[in-house]
């Protein structure tokens, strides 16, 4: 047995392991301090208290640090588009050329809503709030994408993952498009995943829309800078929801909801406003 920490309660003396995380961080595992002692702790906030061993993300903001298992940030984002870093964080190493294009595949065919989801959007109003729209959309696509709701089926889990990913720019720019009275501009499949998105969002019927390579790269970075922040409130909210096996369309949306928030994503809104 590896290294441990002592716990002196009522008389008696419980041995509890130590866990050594990749950058040095030390964690006391107490997994199994209710099944031995029957006591369980009480931390408000969580301030002190990992919810789960990952090999995802590690950061550090105040020393600048962001690796995606186990890749400094700076190497992916010189070096990989978005689509290449998701591969990344979902399945743990950067794919293969064939992998990739079949990720790329899996997603772009999959780009279009339903007819039928322009009408939630219709029932919106022009002021209504960009993460309200989403978090109601995404969850929508529980009604309309039925056989994918089943999180303990791997292939119905994967068909929901690209649908999710494919679909989260469409309902994004649909959302803006109705802000702005404007009329929707349907998914480009030949356009690459960052150019499809900025088509989306500013293209009009009226005239052609000529992408800036610029911008398209600018989105790609932002993208890549966004895709995991590791054990953050979104995340464990989603993580929480999900743990009742609910589909994964209606978990995500609870995320969103919890990335609404001014203490979370909603601090960039701010700055933005300011």
């Amino acid at each position: 047995m590896g290294e441990t920490a002592k716990l002196i309660l009522e008389g008696k003396e419980y041995e509890f392991p130590i866990r050594v995380g990749t950058e040095g961080n030390r964690v006391i595992d107490i997994s199994k301090l209710y099944a031995l002692t029957g006591h369980i702790t009480l931390d408000d906030g969580f301030a002190n208290t990992g919810g789960a061993a990952s090999s995802i993300t590690y950061i550090d903001g105040e020393q600048g640090i962001l690796r995606y298992r186990g890749y400094r940030i700076e190497e992916l984002a010189e070096r990989c588009d978005f689509l290449e870093v998701a591969f990344l964080l979902i399945y743990g190493e950067l794919p293969t050329s064939d992998q990739l294009e079949e990720f790329r595949a899996g997603i772009r065919k999959r780009t279009l809503l339903h007819e039928g989801m322009k009408n939630i959007f219709a029932g919106f109003p022009p002021d209504a709030h960009p993460m309200a729209i989403l978090s109601s959309v995404v969850n929508a696509l529980s009604i309309y994408c039925k056989d994918s709701l089943d999180p303990l089926d791997e292939n119905e889990r994967q068909l929901a993952m690209y649908r999710l990913m494919a679909k989260m720019p469409t309902i994004a720019a649909f959302g803006y498009k109705q802000s702005i009275g404007q009329p929707f501009m349907y998914p480009q499949n030949h356009l690459n995943y960052c150019q499809n998105f900025l088509y989306m969002m500013f293209a009009i019927p009226s005239e052609r829309y000529h992408l800036v390579p610029e911008h398209v790269e600018a989105l790609n970075l932002l993208l890549i800078l966004h895709a995991d922040h590791g054990q953050n409130c979104s995340t464990s909210t989603v993580r929480m929801v999900g743990s009742s096996n609910v589909n994964l369309f209606s978990a995500v949306a609870a995320g969103i909801n919890a990335l609404w928030g001014q203490l979370h994503g909603g601090a960039n809104e701010a700055c933005i406003n300011m």
